[in-house]
């Protein structure tokens, strides 16, 4: 399993001099002031000289090349630095080992590793067992899309999944014609307000869209709409679909194939929006070759027995 988020390495350029060994920490704080590092707080500001034949012991980053056409000022200049020279640096935080190996050959860069991105390049994020239930549960969304299908609507499927109980809360597929707030996974967290007594719309005629009521046993609170709960969709979804997602607190989102529109990976990464009150796990390519036949759009002679879970 390939995460999509991975991050490649790339680099920028920076200008660095050598100062001598009388540079104390007053020298680091007025570079601070001067030339902040905003979006670089992941590299350290000095390192030892690599070069043996060196008369500095320290080398120091002073500025991008970028900035380095504002001058120093006097008294800054006058610090003992030597000739300043160009270096390439890691623009991005390192996320796991390799990377973060990668990325000291350049400079060196503090680490915290991200536990899902390293146990997801290893091929570890879910077992066997799990993967076969989410293939279980995208073949429940994509036999919806077919039903949507046969009813001249777009063959879009959607199913909402409580993981702790294994219960199968609502079903859908695209019903748009009716309605064209009416997407598939719009209309799966509609039919889970109605498990929870809400709702704002009728699916009568659209008999493959239904919901099971929830269960509470032991006293247990009602769940804010689908806080907790996975959804499974056939195709990624669009911004209109994402942000309901957000609203309505899903814990998980898994898809089979990429939208144009897509908001979950494509175009936009809603669900990773840091000024947003809630986030999630995105998950793509279960199952992708039966969710790419269902769009009469996808090429031809796709292989429908591949299927494959990244994360986003």
């Amino acid at each position: 399993m390939e995460p999509e988020r991975k991050r490649h390495r790339t680099r920028r350029r920076l200008r660095r001099s050598d100062p001598g060994q009388k540079t104390d920490f007053k020298l680091v704080l007025e570079l601070n002031a001067m030339h902040p590092f905003t979006n670089l707080t992941h590299l350290k500001r000095v390192r030892a000289c690599r070069s043996k034949d060196s008369p500095h012991a320290l080398e120091i980053l002073i500025c991008l090349v970028k900035d380095a056409t504002s001058p120093l000022n006097n008294d800054f200049s006058n610090a003992a630095l030597g000739e300043p020279f160009v270096v390439k640096i890691p623009s991005r935080p390192p996320l796991t080992r390799p990377q973060f190996e990668l990325a000291s050959k350049h400079w060196p860069t503090s680490f915290h590793e991200d536990k899902l991105v390293s146990t997801a390049l290893r091929g570890e994020l879910f077992n066997a067992k799990q993967k076969a239930k989410m293939q279980e549960y995208m073949m429940l969304a994509v036999d919806a899309a077919k039903e949507g299908k046969k009813l001249g609507l777009k063959a879009i499927g959607a199913v909402i999944v409580d993981p702790n109980s294994d219960k199968i809360i609502a079903k859908s597929h695209d019903c748009s014609q009716n309605h064209p707030l009416q997407h598939a996974v719009m209309v799966c967290i509609d039919l889970v307000a109605q498990s929870q007594g809400g709702g704002c719309y009728s699916y009568e005629k659209y008999t493959s869209c239904q919901f099971n009521f929830v269960d509470l046993n032991n006293g247990a609170s009602q769940p804010y709409i689908c806080t907790g709960y996975d959804l499974y969709v056939t195709k990624e979804p669009c911004v209109l679909c994402a942000m309901a997602l957000v609203h309505s607190r899903i814990g998980r989102v898994f898809y089979g194939t990429d939208s144009e529109d897509g908001a979950m990976g494509t175009k936009f990464k809603i669900h990773a929006q840091k000024d947003l009150n809630h986030r999630f796990e995105v998950f793509k390519g279960v199952l992708v070759g039966l969710c790419k036949e269902l769009d009469k759009e996808e090429r031809d002679g796709v292989d429908t027995k591949d299927s494959a879970i990244c994360v986003l």
